[in-house]
């Protein structure tokens, strides 16, 4: 029995059709009239302290920030600083809008991470191009950023990418105080499948297997990844134990009703897949190795009790 041949999966990205700003000033007179400047082609947030700021940069991940320098409590250089210190927000173009002026101030600006330095009173039309620049720049950089961490067959996100989400959003629940839960999948007896209808259907089969699980994820924040060979991953944030298993078992299903004909699968007629499930609230900086041991560990089970199941460890994933 023939299979479908693979076609390559393009990693290319929509880039975003109404860009996020952060405008942080102190004032809000300054405020309104960035926000009358972008309001029309762009998502405005604002806040009026460095510490909003970076609350706000873990929520909404905006796609440039107009910062003030001068503030209290925490200026512009701090929070710049901080917001490049942290991987989830590191990537995030700054532009400092400052009433400081000279050359030392805007050198200084710079050595704090921001990519421009734009004097107040500010030239409307200066503003929106140099805004203009940037996020074209950062929308270049991201779709490159995106090439390296996309798996060239499926179009899921490739191990790499996997292993740097898994650490952000670890820190990220961790400081959030709220769960994590990962799931790890394998096809069951895909050698057999290859061996028995060849590796141009394998890869038409994880192809199919891996839109079939991002689309039935569902939240933009989560992630799948291809982990390796027939194994993937799903990293869910803000989701327990008991939601994991559900979701997990609505994937199983899921891949069970693409009926992708396996005549040598001792499980099933179909291509199947076994889950183990892994939830925990983020307790420690170094704990997320464990979480992924837990779901491998779960994975085993679910692979040793006969496969095409959900497996979770009790006891040592539940939250």
């Amino acid at each position: 029995m023939n299979a479908p041949r693979a076609t390559p999966a393009s990693p290319l990205l929509a880039l975003p059709e109404r860009p996020r700003l952060l405008v942080v000033d102190d004032q809000p007179i300054n405020i309104r009239a960035l926000y009358q400047m972008f309001r029309t082609d762009h998502e405005v947030f604002a806040t009026t302290s460095g510490q909003q700021a970076l609350a706000i940069c873990q929520d909404v991940a905006p796609d440039l920030i107009l910062l003030d320098i001068e503030m209290p409590h925490m200026d512009g250089l701090e929070t710049c600083r901080r917001l490049k210190a942290d991987p989830a927000t590191a990537d995030i173009p700054v532009i400092f809008i400052t009433a400081q002026s000279e050359p030392a101030d805007e050198t200084r600006g710079l050595n704090a991470g921001a990519v421009d330095f734009i004097s107040k009173p500010v030239n409307p039309a200066v503003v929106r191009a140099r805004v203009k620049t940037h996020l074209t720049l950062k929308a270049q950089s991201d779709l490159l950023r995106s090439l390296v961490f996309i798996d060239g067959l499926t179009g899921v996100a490739n191990r790499r990418r996997f292993d740097e989400a898994l650490q952000v959003e670890w820190q990220r629940c961790r400081r959030n105080q709220l769960p994590l839960t990962l799931l790890m999948i394998d096809i069951d007896h895909f050698k057999h499948y290859n061996d028995r209808y060849g590796h141009p259907a394998g890869d038409a089969c994880l192809q199919r297997v891996a839109a079939c699980l991002k689309a039935r994820l569902g939240r933009a924040h989560d992630l799948v990844a291809r982990y390796g060979g027939e194994e993937f991953a799903c990293l869910m944030p803000e989701c327990d134990l008991a939601a994991g298993h559900a979701k997990a078992a609505e994937l199983r299903e899921a891949v069970m009703a693409l009926a992708i004909p396996h005549d040598r699968s001792p499980t099933a007629g179909v291509i199947t897949i076994s889950l183990g499930v892994a939830s925990r609230v983020p307790d420690g900086p170094d704990g997320a190795a464990a979480l992924v041991q837990h779901a491998d560990a779960a994975l085993y089970t679910a692979k040793h009790e006969g496969r095409n199941r959900v497996c979770d460890v009790p006891g040592e994933s539940a939250s």
